[in-house]
């Protein structure tokens, strides 16, 4: 009997990581301060309190000169001296598309620099060539919370407007250091997290603003117009450039059929599509201004900014997807809206609701909304996983995740939507994004290291390394 698959080909079946929690060599080659440098280690504290929500500067400042602490996205998995083999060993395992980003402090070590560092845009010269060479199509986010540090020091990060200029200096940089080479990008790594990756993602220390949710919204607008205006330059440079908007997926249900429940999870999930709703239609929707209206926040357009939304319209969306949440009339609050977890669904050992039929949701969500290609740039799940004595290491809770997940992502490709890619996050063993440990792993391949650093950083192949090389093989057909 002959298998039939819905993924088209030239499906992109990838794998995701970023620079700042990978390549470690954090102050090699002229590279300066990122904002990745500070996130300290905390295993002592419960794991929703370790990640970099707000920073004040002092804890900036104090972060640069502590000599005790442990800051493991310093080091990551050295992939910045191993990623020839490393990127062998994921081809190995079917990959046509690889993600990563480029270290913004790497290119720019200050931000506001005269020139970019020669350096680092050579360590990112045989990184994209060794993608390539691997037989997988490079997919670059431009900035995954590696804005330098000094941005934030000398300046108020994205809230300040000079920023934006920096930023398309810095695209532009890029756009014409690898046309021909990088047709795919993602200009912001999921550009709606302005809550839980506050200070990683905006760079606004919370004591040098006054109200420190109108500074978010107004650093929004302003990475929302460099984003636009790098947009329009990266297709001036290359034609044949796809250029988009990424988004945290974080819609959420109704917690109940109450008709109060239903307007609160209308409300969350608006301002949930409001960021893309700017990058994919080029301006503010009506219930923006509402919101901004209802909570007293402020958002400052300056001359040309709506001109630029309008005509730097992104060509497709990316999102990343790991759980789903629900929401009642008492989580929205004022201005910040609680969400909570859905009862009827499992959750993984760091609290994330499994939920493979609410990405078939998403996509269909999406794609109803803005018909326009659709990339799945990151799905996974962060489990502990353990050697076993003859050097295995046996992940079917994996596997049992992806397939899954995978099974949904065909269903939507039945129900009509257009998605290019599914990209597992962390496919090789990263240092984890919020609370910078290492036991909590995505990969299929198994790096020796732990929380503390220690280990031989010696790479295993998991068991679901071997299932999605099946996957890879089949397009999509085999997944049992």
């Amino acid at each position: 009997m002959t298998t039939t698959t819905p993924f088209p080909d030239g499906f992109f079946w990838g794998g995701a990581i970023a620079a700042n929690q990978a390549e470690g060599a954090w102050r090699e080659d002229g590279k300066g301060w990122s904002i990745a440098d500070i996130n300290r280690f905390r295993g002592d504290l419960p794991l929703k309190k370790r990640s970099n929500k707000e920073v004040t500067t002092d804890q900036v400042r104090a972060a640069m000169e502590d000599r005790e602490g442990r800051y493991p996205k310093r080091d990551g998995i050295d992939f910045y001296r191993t990623y020839d083999a490393d990127l062998k060993l994921l081809s190995g395992a079917g990959l046509n598309a690889f993600r990563t980003s480029i270290s913004w402090a790497r290119i720019f070590p200050q931000g506001d620099d005269a020139e970019p560092n020669e350096a680092g845009l050579l360590f990112y010269d045989r990184l994209i060539d060794s993608i390539i060479a691997n037989g997988m199509e490079p997919v670059i986010t431009v900035s995954h919370y590696e804005m330098p540090l000094n941005l934030t020091l000398a300046y108020d990060g994205w809230y300040s407007r000079e920023v934006v200029d920096m930023f398309v200096r810095y695209c532009e940089v890029l756009f014409r250091r690898y046309a021909g080479k990088v047709r795919w990008w993602i200009l912001a790594n999921q550009i709606n997290l302005i809550t839980h990756e506050s200070f990683n993602h905006l760079g606004v220390a919370a004591d040098r603003v006054g109200d420190l949710w109108t500074a978010k919204y107004q650093a929004i607008h302003h990475e929302l117009v460099a984003c636009a205006r790098a947009t329009r330059l990266a297709r001036a440079i290359d034609p044949e450039t796809h250029v988009g908007v990424m988004l945290a997926h974080g819609n959420c249900d109704a917690a109940s059929p109450r008709p109060e429940d239903v307007l609160a999870a209308l409300k969350q999930n608006q301002m949930e599509y409001f960021f893309s709703d700017v990058a994919l239609r080029g301006a503010y929707p009506g219930f923006a201004w509402r919101y901004f209206a209802d909570n007293d926040i402020t958002v400052t357009f300056a001359d040309g900014d709506a001109e630029d939304l309008s005509a730097g319209k992104a060509d497709y969306f990316a999102f990343s997807y790991y759980y789903t949440r629900v929401v009642d009339a008492a989580g929205m609050a004022y201005r910040h809206r609680e969400s909570q977890d859905n009862p009827y669904l499992e959750r993984s050992a760091w609290g994330w609701a499994v939920n493979p039929s609410g990405l078939r949701v998403a996509l269909n969500q999406y794609y109803d909304r803005y018909q326009v290609p659709i990339m799945i740039a990151e799905n996974g799940l962060g489990a502990k996983d353990e050697v076993e004595p003859d050097g295995s290491v046996h992940d079917d809770y994996r596997i049992d995740y992806l397939r899954e997940h995978v099974r949904a992502v065909g269903e939507a490709l039945r129900d009509g939507v257009e998605v290019t890619g599914y990209f597992p996050w962390g496919p090789i063993d990263i240092v984890s994004c919020s609370s910078s440990e290492m036991s909590k792993r995505y990969g299929f391949i198994y790096v020796d290291l732990d929380d503390t650093g220690a280990g031989s950083g010696e790479r295993i192949l998991k068991d679901s390394y071997r299932w999605y090389r099946q996957v890879t093989a089949s397009n999509g057909a085999q997944l049992d």
